[in-house]
């Protein structure tokens, strides 16, 4: 969720855990980084700004390369855009020539630019078109909640939303939509606030359902996934990995990769061939036994921030696990 603090055109967008992450990937002078979800640009500024060094934007939302535009011709010939998902980002950059980078930054999820254009749909807040989809392409929220089986709807809810009453939830949506089909946000946030009381916390009774569409429309989860295993492929020995997350679902995934990939990963068994120890080496060394957390004054600032958490690995000399399994992706 490249999450960035309330803007005006004279503010710049401040990322979540900014210092953090450059203390992590620790630019230096002729080092080639990836920022994997470029969004508003704020960690891509920073690193060109820290170091004289080169940096591969990547961004699946068209606005944000566009938005680009400007950063690139501040830094010509150290600033590349990239447009794709950064699950494809050995392969896209494997195309300019680019095979091994020193550092990567991945701030996942949806930035707050698409969550206050209220024309992207990703909002209950706000009323637009019910959309969600980050590269304005394939099938839209929309799409998703008025076609799919009240089974496969309450899957999706509960498994990407973690609401406990996705059923509920799912059941009002196939009602209402039998009467009227979604097409607007607040169509669907108020079906979904009817049959959900606020929690104790104050936290709106759409926001779950509204994030599991999002994650589904966009496969959120997958991309992740596949980010970090082309991370891994990319990664020259030393080079490292900082990945920002938002919620429980996302911070597990890359949580689960690091230690699995590290030493921290349980020792294989004697028994074992040792065609298969030699493939279990460790491919990175975790840089962060816990997550990095943004502290009160960042919150204060940007309260969107509030669940963020860093995590950071080293790459080391091992080849890539993915790699000797015969491919990458």
């Amino acid at each position: 969720m490249n999450t960035t603090a309330s803007s005006t055109p004279d503010t710049p967008h401040i990322p979540v855990l900014l210092a953090e992450v450059l203390a992590a990937l620790q630019p230096r002078d002729g080092g080639i980084y990836v920022d994997g979800t470029f969004g508003a640009g704020g960690y891509t500024t920073a690193l060109l700004e820290a170091a004289h060094c080169q940096v591969w934007a990547i961004d699946r939302d068209p606005d944000a390369l566009a938005r680009g535009a400007a950063l690139a011709a501040r830094f010509p010939d150290r600033l590349h855009l990239v447009a794709g998902r950064f699950g494809d980002m050995s392969e896209l950059l494997a195309t300019h020539g680019v095979r091994n980078v020193d550092g990567i930054a991945l701030d996942v999820g949806v930035s707050s630019m698409q969550i206050d254009d209220r024309a992207r749909g990703f909002s209950f807040l706000r009323d637009g078109p019910l959309d969600m989809r980050m590269e304005r392409a394939g099938r839209s929220a929309a799409d998703v909640v008025n076609t799919l089986p009240e089974k496969d709807l309450a899957e999706i809810i509960l498994t990407f939303g973690e609401e406990k009453h996705a059923r509920r939830v799912a059941k009002a949506i196939v009602a209402a939509r039998s009467e009227r089909p979604f097409s607007r946000t607040l169509h669907l946030a108020d079906v979904i606030r009817a049959v959900v009381r606020r929690a104790q916390d104050g936290i709106d009774p759409a926001t779950r359902t509204f994030q599991a569409l999002r994650i589904y429309v966009n496969d959120e989860l997958g991309e992740l996934d596949r980010g970090l295993r082309s991370a891994e492929f990319l990664l020259r020995s030393g080079g490292r990995l900082a990945v920002v997350s938002f919620h429980s679902l996302e911070d597990r995934i890359v949580k689960t990769f690091m230690r699995t990939r590290s030493a921290e990963a349980a020792r294989p068994s004697r028994h074992m061939p040792a065609s298969a120890i030699k493939a279990s080496a460790p491919t990175f060394n975790l840089i962060t036994k816990r997550p990095a957390l943004p502290g009160d004054d960042e919150i204060n600032r940007n309260p969107r921030s509030r669940s963020a958490r860093m995590r950071v690995a080293e790459r080391t000399a091992a080849t890539a696990l993915a790699a000797v399994a015969g491919g990458h992706a």
